[in-house]
């Protein structure tokens, strides 16, 4: 019996999400667009014909959550008759979504809006969507301490903003790797990093993503190097992205991927098991808890002072 080959379209078309023109120059330039589309009375699907683009890329693009390529803004323009309007405003609207965010780690930016996985390895501090806006801010003030409050307050809020992917209609697999450093070091106050501690809980708990803590017990390991990520995607080769501190590499040659990611399966080998990972992370958050609210109590701390005396005379 021969069987009949059915042709599938590899796009599901987006349920329909009306953006919000006010919200940022990103999502005006994507209500433009769809205002544009549908008054020319086509459908994401013939828009997209002749592009290269998938539907999908379109539709991100209308609700303001993925940046309009040259070469894109050009096809729309013609298939909408628009003058132009799409070629000329594509750079504003790229040079708005990297508003607080370091040049080097824009591109990155963008394509983790995209990807299917995205791996962390945090030696020294909490990934940029773990973190909360003290801990942020903190680290920001570490980094660039002659920076002002308006610089600052924009770093911090495009940060936090990048988190907002995880309610994205198909956000990434996160799986972060912490070396334990990493909870115990005090950048903010015992309240502060309780309140860090927990986020980080909660934001795993709930988008249903893997953190694992390298012990400070454990001995050498494969990755003793600084901030890695790992990204994965549905339509693009994997790639490797590395940080130091003013700068920054993307490695997309496969052998050396390959490489990276051997290192990082090594790693997470070393790490605690997810679950005895959380139950660390959230004992820390308990002690810091303990002790903001010994910071309040006079009674109780002037107890922990003497103990802490008596250990000294020991």
């Amino acid at each position: 019996m021969r069987m009949q080959q059915v042709k599938r379209r590899w796009w599901v078309v987006p349920a329909k999400k009306d953006p919000d023109a006010s919200t940022s120059v990103p999502c005006f330039y994507g209500a433009e667009l769809r205002y544009r589309r549908e008054q020319a009375g086509l459908t994401l699907e013939q828009l997209a014909e002749g592009s290269f683009r998938g539907i999908s890329f379109l539709s991100q693009i209308e609700r303001g959550e993925r940046g309009m390529p040259m070469d894109l803004a050009l096809h729309v323009d013609k298939r909408l008759g628009s003058d132009g309007f799409f070629q000329r405003r594509c750079e504003d609207a790229a040079k708005a979504r990297r508003v607080g965010i370091a040049e080097y780690f824009a591109d990155v930016a963008e394509m983790e809006q995209q990807a299917r996985t995205i791996e962390d390895w945090a030696p020294t501090f909490v990934p940029g969507l773990l973190q909360t806006r003290a801990y942020a801010t903190a680290i920001t003030r570490s980094a660039m301490p002659r920076a002002s409050d308006t610089e600052v307050s924009a770093i911090v809020s495009a940060r936090l903003d990048r988190a907002k992917l995880f309610e994205s209609e198909a956000p990434p697999k996160f799986w972060a790797v912490l070396d334990e450093s990493v909870i115990r070091r005090r950048v903010l106050t015992p309240a502060g990093m309780a309140e860090l501690l927990g986020h980080i809980v909660e934001v795993v708990r709930s988008t249903r993503s893997i953190a694992q803590i390298v012990p400070a017990t454990a001995a050498a390991h494969p990755f003793m190097t600084g901030m890695t990520r790992i990204m994965t995607f549905l339509d693009a080769p994997p790639l490797v992205y590395t940080e130091a501190l003013h700068s920054s590499q993307v490695i997309d040659y496969p052998a050396l991927v390959m490489e990276y990611r051997e290192s990082y399966d090594l790693l997470r080998a070393a790490a605690l098991p997810p679950e005895a990972s959380l139950a660390m992370i959230e004992a820390a958050a308990e002690d810091y808890r303990n002790e903001a609210e010994q910071q309040h109590r006079p009674e109780l701390r002037a107890v922990a002072q003497e103990l802490l005396q008596q250990r000294d005379r020991r």
